[in-house]
């Protein structure tokens, strides 16, 4: 299978890239400094391209039977949460759909899973401010694909989400947040690509939202 992905060069990219390459899928790795790509493989090749830009994420994705989408916004303080997490879901929405590639799977946040009903984890105490804005910049992009007209999955970690172990080991859900038997919100991003990676080869979330939780560390 050819997987186009963005923002590939990110803790949950390189991992999502490494997990599609051992199963032996193609994988084109679309960054914004790919001189930079700290992997090399024959069935792997790095490109740049532009997320905000709808045509740079068409001509990106030419040919790809799959483009996954796991940008994120500058950890710079002052980059526009909000507006980059809207404008890019926009532009890459469109640029799929140019492509004429047949699916989209986001890498989302879990600030939008429920925690209690009508309570989301981003709503609550506890969640930490410096966080906000991400995670609702996140629920606008899930609002966005939501209605939009093509077969997408959005895929919401744990609450705390690191590198970690690969254990193949994980429970998936809709749109609560989920615990272990440990009482843990947690998932490696390991696991996170190992759960990825089983949604694009057996889709089970088509046109909605899931989450995952690593069940052991």
């Amino acid at each position: 299978m050819k997987i186009a992905l963005f923002g590939a060069s990110g803790t949950i990219g390189q991992r999502i890239t490494l997990e599609a390459l051992v199963r032996g899928h193609e994988v084109k790795a679309l960054t914004r400094h790919p001189e930079n790509f700290p992997i090399a493989h024959p069935r792997l090749t790095v490109a740049r391209a532009d997320v905000l830009d709808a045509s740079s994420v068409a001509e990106a994705v030419k040919g790809a039977d799959v483009v996954v989408n796991a940008t994120g916004a500058d950890r710079n303080d002052n980059v526009d949460k909000m507006a980059f997490f809207v404008e890019s879901t926009k532009a890459v929405i469109e640029g799929v759909k140019r492509a004429g590639a047949a699916r989209l799977i986001t890498v989302g946040g879990a600030g939008s899973l429920e925690v209690a009903p009508g309570v989301l984890l981003a709503d609550t105490p506890e969640f930490p401010d410096i966080f906000k804005p991400t995670a609702n910049a996140q629920r606008a992009s899930l609002d966005i694909y939501r209605g939009a007209d093509l077969n997408w999955t959005f895929f919401s970690p744990s609450a705390l989400i690191v590198p970690g172990r690969r254990t193949g080991k994980y429970r998936t859900g809709t749109d609560q947040l989920l615990s272990n038997d440990q009482g843990e919100s947690y998932i490696s991003a390991e696991d996170y690509a190992v759960a990825l990676l089983d949604e694009i080869e057996h889709p089970q979330f088509e046109r909605r939202r899931f989450t995952a939780v690593s069940l052991e560390k």
